[in-house]
């Protein structure tokens, strides 16, 4: 099976060892969150294109990512930037609910419906600028920040649990950036530890 395949010679031999984390990428059908042509690179080790110039990560930085947020199963996590939906559907292999924003709303839309024909009823998908987070459900446990901003949203931050975990690439537009772990402390500051150089599209901010 190619999905078993990915997980032993990209995450596993990588070091990536969560086990929530590996039957995740064991399970969820990584080709039907990629565009129709690229169907036989799904598994491949690398990004791919999607609708709207962006991207969907390449599977060992979804699993790095999650890995990274060190989820328990009763947690609540946020993801900015739902993309074509895929590290949503791992998120809500791992945890109890799932909250997504996209800005680009044919990517929100889409994402939506396969991850609602997968049957994935505990991720709620919106259209919207991912900036400011979504007060309506925080505080949360985690944070998935999927495209790099040149700086930590601070109302991201603010949405944090105390205990609550951030994994966000930061950096310029173009420019190799940093993939940080942010942990909120009891007085509202964050440690912050760099996990290793990756590249993202740009965090896009609505009008």
């Amino acid at each position: 099976m190619k999905r078993e395949y990915m997980v032993k010679t990209q995450l596993v031999r990588r070091g990536l060892e969560d086990p929530k984390v590996l039957q995740a990428m064991r399970k969820v059908p990584r080709h039907r969150f990629v565009l129709p042509d690229d169907v036989d690179q799904a598994y491949g080790d690398h990004p791919l294109p999607i609708k709207g110039r962006q991207t969907i990560s390449q599977p060992y930085i979804v699993a790095a990512m999650t890995e990274a947020g060190k989820l328990k199963a009763s947690d609540k996590v946020l993801e900015i930037g739902t993309g074509s939906g895929y590290q949503a559907a791992i998120l809500a292999e791992i945890v109890e609910q799932v909250f997504t924003i996209e800005i680009v709303p044919v990517l929100a839309k889409d994402a939506e419906a396969v991850l609602d024909e997968l049957g994935y009823r505990n991720v709620t998908v919106k259209a919207g600028d991912g900036y400011q987070g979504w007060t309506e459900f925080a505080p949360f446990d985690a944070i998935i920040v999927t495209a790099a901003p040149d700086h930590v949203p601070q109302p991201l931050i603010d949405q944090l649990k105390v205990g609550g975990r951030m994994v966000i690439p930061v950096g310029r537009v173009h420019k190799t950036q940093q993939l940080r772990l942010l942990t909120k402390q009891e007085d509202g500051s964050v440690t912050d530890e760099t996990l290793m150089a990756v590249r993202f599209v740009p965090f896009t901010r609505g009008e």
